[in-house]
């Protein structure tokens, strides 16, 4: 096992201390990096959590594309301005390289074996997060900027700016195709919106074919009149990339706003597990596959905000 890999294990298993020496190890062996990739197989322990959140009534999770997080709040004045307001998470990390996997991780606990781009995947009745949520009684869509129709389950738009494989809800035959829509198709009543709803911009306002200064823009155009009906509706903003630029340590950005949300630069070690981890426990779901081994976030909520 490298060493990346081993300071990744250990991390997660919260070993703080046998961390310290394997990050040693890196510094004065190989170089450092994480070398994140997708572990189904992990051995590592179920982490249980005494992490108290808060229950939002909606949740949006934004997912861009490909960038590194300091290539791109160099660049990207408004998301960086997000950031700096809401919780920061400052060491956060992809799972995989290419995109594929790290959705369909961040939407259900695994790569499912997937390592690569290829469309159509089938992973049939596999649990998932919408699957979790609709079962509980709350509610999920997935909102893709430019799918062709709703439900469709095609791999891509004739114009080629929606991706399947940024969608990965239409990957499991138990998410109704009811849950799977257009971006047209985000309520203009916000109160409409579904309990957690996954917002996937096209293949040019994500940044992966355009630059980042287009996705910032369309950042600035579409998230304020979310983020303004949050502030008085108990509802939180989650944004976050798929992977960095194919480097080994994977680096993302990852932050929080919302009304329960606290201004701060957290240095928690975090993945996309992490995040699935923390809506799964804010509806009181169980963790699905590697989320189980994942820490929830930790240090964002306001404690105004904590269950009482």
């Amino acid at each position: 096992m490298d060493t990346g890999r081993l300071v990744w294990r250990l991390a997660r298993a919260g070993s703080r201390a046998l961390a310290v020496v394997a990050a040693a190890a890196v510094i004065t062996g190989c170089g450092a990096g994480h070398g994140l990739t997708p572990d189904p197989d992990s051995s590592g322990p179920v982490v249980t959590t005494t992490t108290q959140l808060p229950r939002p009534a909606h949740v949006v999770v934004v997912i861009f594309e490909n960038k590194d997080r300091g290539q791109l709040f160099d660049a990207a004045p408004y998301l960086r301005s997000l950031a700096a307001h809401g919780a920061n998470f400052t060491n956060a990390h992809g799972i995989a390289h290419p995109s594929q996997p790290n959705y369909i991780a961040l939407f259900s606990g695994s790569p499912q074996g997937v390592g690569d781009d290829a469309c159509p995947q089938d992973l049939g009745d596999r649990p998932n997060l919408a699957q979790q949520l609709i079962g509980a009684g709350h509610t999920f869509a997935g909102y893709s900027e430019g799918l062709p129709a709703a439900g469709s389950t095609a791999c891509s738009a004739a114009d080629g700016r929606y991706q399947r494989k940024h969608s990965p809800w239409a990957d499991f035959s138990n998410v109704p195709t009811s849950s799977n829509l257009p971006y047209t198709a985000f309520p203009k009543d916000l109160s409409r919106l579904p309990t957690v709803s996954f917002v996937v911009p096209n293949m040019c306002h994500d940044m992966h074919s355009c630059p980042i200064s287009t996705g910032d823009s369309w950042a600035r155009q579409q998230l304020p009149r979310y983020l303004r009906w949050a502030q008085t509706h108990n509802s939180l903003l989650i944004v976050t990339f798929d992977e960095d630029d194919k480097t080994k340590a994977n680096h993302i950005a990852t932050f929080l706003d919302g009304p329960m949300v606290r201004t701060a630069r957290l240095p928690q070690l975090i993945d996309h597990y992490s995040v699935l981890r923390t809506v799964e426990q804010m509806y009181g779901l169980a963790p699905l596959g590697l989320a189980a081994r994942a820490q929830p976030l930790r240090g964002w909520v306001k404690s105004s905000a904590l269950p009482r």
